[in-house]
């Protein structure tokens, strides 16, 4: 019975009975199917590696699931600002233009109406010249100081004298009154050359 022992075959037989017995044992006291939630809390445990669970991973999706949202929505904020800045650039660039064009109108009236004030005040000057110094000075007497210097530079010297004398006979505050407008005539600046002669 040694020498059957013994046998190869013998131990074979039985080194395979053995492993046999201890694979069923080990079989049969692991669980073969596992839930979900089993898996949640053991998940080393049971599950294989790619059917493992985390819950920090869930955070950090989720996480990042806001920060793309947030991104996108500053990203068509940004955009919806854009059009809003481009729109009002473009308006600007319409008032601007409106500016403009009201602007070169204004200072060509502004030069045809110097230029019909200064052909007028010529006329004043010359009809005031052709009148009789005490008459004129009566006339003068109701106008404020900057129309009598401004008729007053389109008239000659010879002129301007008898007038003011007339104008200073009238009273004292009108003798006052004609040394200011004098005291102007010599710091006003001399009649421009470029207005047309009549």
């Amino acid at each position: 019975m040694l020498k059957i022992i013994q046998s190869g075959w013998v131990t074979a037989l039985l080194g395979g009975i053995a492993y046999c017995a201890t694979t069923a044992m080990l079989i049969m006291s692991t669980p073969m199917s596992v839930t979900h939630s089993e898996a949640k809390e053991a998940p080393n445990k049971f599950a294989p590696s790619w059917e493992f669970y985390n819950p920090e991973v869930d955070l950090l999706v989720k996480e990042l699931q806001k920060e793309k949202e947030g991104l996108a929505a500053k990203a068509k904020e940004l955009s919806d600002l854009a059009a809003r800045l481009d729109a009002e650039r473009s308006e600007l660039t319409v008032v601007t233009q409106a500016v403009h064009r009201m602007q070169a109108e204004f200072d060509r009236n502004v030069v045809r109406v110097k230029e019909e004030e200064t052909s007028n005040l010529r006329k004043l000057g010359k009809t005031y010249s052709g009148m009789t110094p005490e008459g004129a000075a009566l006339i003068l007497k109701q106008m404020d100081d900057d129309q009598i210097v401004k008729i007053l530079l389109f008239m000659k010297e010879t002129e301007i004298a008898p007038l003011l004398e007339n104008f200073a006979r009238l009273s004292e505050a009108e003798a006052k009154r004609a040394a200011l407008v004098s005291e102007r005539l010599r710091t006003a600046s001399s009649k421009p050359s470029s207005n047309p002669k009549p």
